[in-house]
């Protein structure tokens, strides 16, 4: 049995469908530029440019993780919810699209996807 690998496991999926991240009234971010990335087990993730996003709304939270499919992540905060957003700032080779891109927890923002 082989070892299970990113491109087993995590598809990724550019569009320009326009996304949209709301915390309550605050638009934290606005892209035509995401890319979806889908990994088994997960829910899909639109993973956006960091230039579309309101990066004054949110503060670098302590919190670091490592998944042996894309890497070391670095997380985002906002004042009253920890672990809001997540980037990776320097993903494994294969997942070099999403670098610099940030993902949201869609349990506590919405992450509205327009349709195309």
């Amino acid at each position: 049995m082989s070892a299970d690998t990113s491109q087993d496991r995590i598809s990724l999926h550019p569009h320009t469908h326009r996304v949209r991240v709301w915390h309550g009234d605050t638009l934290l971010a606005d892209s035509t530029r995401a890319v979806e990335l889908r990994e088994q087990g997960y829910p899909p993730r639109q993973y956006l440019p960091e230039s579309d996003v309101q990066m004054a709304q949110l503060l670098r939270s302590t919190t670091v993780t490592h998944c042996p499919f894309k890497g070391d992540a670095t997380y985002y905060r906002t004042d009253d919810h920890p672990d809001v957003a997540w980037q990776y700032a320097e993903p494994l080779a294969d997942m070099a699209a999403i670098a610099g891109r940030l993902a949201f927890d869609d349990s506590v923002v919405t992450v509205q996807v327009d349709a195309g």
